[in-house]
């Protein structure tokens, strides 16, 4: 039997798909004032290309809120619930190209498409949806278990390989962060690197993608250079 073979897509969320306005860092900010009383959050810890697991432990430390199962599970209940209210107001978008370039890949070929980002499963499809692209993705992998944003894409291509085994003939990362460009390597991917988070061009070029652009804004030459 002859098997057809398919490209997999796996995009990260934040600063590549869509600008949320810091409506993440707002509403773990405000979990933090609600459950733990933290009135004054001075802190320099770095958002973009982490998975949430691992900023919600350094937030915690750097706080002195002892890290244990139970603190960890209430700041990520309340984070949830104020999730929706911070996406609503704070003007967040969708990034120029990204929804035609997600036409043509999912509704123009057979490749498959998911999601490879440090968010929160629930969280994670809470942006999407909100941003009404969610349609476009079959599956994720999120930063529930694993604080490493590697060990998030291993988790994401085994899932693919369960999914589709044999039929999968190349994988593109598409990400805005050196983090992005790491984990694409760490599975043998080629990566796409776009400026429109918060790294410049010249920095990302530096962690050595395959492909980096500005910006996605030109869908048609995006999706030839990941369809050819």
């Amino acid at each position: 039997m002859i098997v057809a073979m398919s490209s997999l897509y796996l995009f990260d969320v934040d600063g590549t798909l869509l600008n949320s306005g810091r409506a993440g860092q707002a509403a773990m900010e405000e979990a933090l004032q609600i459950e733990f009383g933290i009135t004054e959050i001075d802190c320099d810890i770095p958002y973009a290309g982490r998975t949430d697991r691992a900023i919600i432990d350094d937030l915690l430390k750097w706080h002195k809120i002892e890290d244990t199962p139970e603190n960890f599970q209430t700041f990520q209940s309340r984070y949830f619930e104020l999730l929706p209210k911070h996406l609503g107001s704070r003007g967040g978008r969708v990034l120029p190209g990204v929804t035609e370039v997600l036409d043509i890949i999912t509704k123009e070929t057979n490749d498959w498409t998911g999601l490879l980002t440090g968010n929160f499963e629930r969280s994670g499809w809470m942006k999407v949806q909100h941003f009404n692209i969610d349609h476009h993705f079959s599956f994720g992998a999120f930063g529930d278990v694993h604080p490493n944003r590697d060990d998030v894409a291993r988790l994401a291509s085994q899932t693919a390989t369960d999914r589709h085994g044999d039929a999968i003939k190349t994988i593109w990362v598409i990400g805005d962060t050196p983090a992005d460009v790491q984990c694409g390597r760490a599975i043998g991917a080629k990566v796409l690197a776009v400026a429109t988070g918060h790294y410049s061009l010249e920095e990302l070029e530096a962690s050595e993608p395959d492909v980096t652009l500005t910006d996605m804004s030109d869908a048609a030459q995006v999706a030839e250079l990941l369809l050819r």
